[in-house]
């Protein structure tokens, strides 16, 4: 299921006593982040949008003024929250994807079409995104580089080309 707001970012602090607020971003880069022009936030089972007044990178996060919030108090009330943008804010370039769009999708061999597992999870955090694979063996991890995944179709499947051991279950097998 595609969702409608994805996770973008978390503010993490605030930035001066204006009600500036420092966020980490979860977007492909702090510039993405930095240039939308409606952040959203998670409440009551729903999502509640707040204006971005300005924004610009510092680093590796981004800085921004958000409507409503123009105290040290009320960003510092908002702090540790999650912010979500409205899908319809990105562009992605032809064969991309959302990362948030193919957790739970059937990972299947390129070659054979054999359903290898599910994927459960996306780490982010090093040079390369890391697939997390629930296979009948247990959890493998899967480098998301050429040599390994074939293709994304977020309608169907992830294809992998795996090489033997990969799926054998355990992060030692990468």
């Amino acid at each position: 299921m595609k969702h409608e707001y994805l996770e973008c970012g978390k503010i993490i602090n605030t930035h001066g006593f204006r009600g500036a607020v420092k966020l980490e971003s979860r977007c492909d880069s702090p510039k993405v982040l930095a240039g939308l022009g409606t952040l959203w936030l998670s409440e009551n089972g729903g999502y509640r949008p707040v204006a971005v007044r300005r924004a610009s990178v510092l680093g590796a996060f981004v800085v921004a003024e958000l409507e409503g919030v123009d105290t040290e108090d009320r960003a510092n009330a908002l702090r540790g929250k999650l912010v979500y943008a409205a899908r319809d804010d990105f562009h992605l370039p032809d064969g991309g994807y959302f990362l948030a769009d193919v957790i739970d999708l059937p990972v299947k061999d390129a070659d054979t079409g054999e359903t290898l597992g599910t994927l459960t999870k996306v780490d982010t955090r090093g040079r390369t995104n890391l697939f997390t694979v629930m296979t009948p063996r247990g959890e493998a991890l899967v480098p998301d580089v050429p040599q390994f995944v074939v293709r994304v179709d977020v309608e169907n499947a992830v294809y992998i080309r795996p090489i033997p051991g990969l799926l054998d279950g355990g992060a030692e097998n990468v």
